[in-house]
């Protein structure tokens, strides 16, 4: 199952979370190019990996498309892998291109706009109190 939020999503959304991972027990090579998914004036995720407190989806913007500011209680890994795009960090712009990967501690404020089509792997980690 894959996910289309048109306009301003969010990442944390729980409206996807009951989607079938891409990766269950067995082992797996995907290409993360390749399972990019884009849809004209959206934003379109796909959760690959889930357990023990760790999430990982792919998302694909079409150009234009926004994710309002937000916050999130997680550790979030952001790797872009096609494309350009502009995160506010706090309000402040950082400009991330094609390989390049951001490290957001939670409850960071944060919003993201896609100056062209891009697709980026978030990783979203949930660590214990006991760690």
């Amino acid at each position: 199952m894959t996910c289309i939020k048109e306009l301003s999503a969010r990442m944390d959304d729980s409206s996807c979370m009951a989607e079938q991972p891409l990766f269950t027990n067995e082992p797996k090579v995907i290409s993360l190019i390749n399972e990019a998914q884009y849809a004209p004036n959206g934003i379109v995720s796909r959760t690959l990996f889930r357990a023990n407190g760790t999430r990982q989806v792919l998302f694909g913007f079409a150009e234009g498309q926004e994710l309002t500011e937000h916050t999130s209680p997680h550790h979030a890994l952001v790797q872009i892998l096609s494309g350009s795009c502009e995160f506010f960090l706090k309000g402040e712009p950082r400009t991330l291109r094609a390989g390049d990967q951001l490290y957001m501690p939670p409850g960071l404020p944060h919003a993201v706009q896609a100056k062209e089509a891009f697709s980026m792997l978030l990783t979203l980690v949930t660590v214990s109190p006991q760690s």
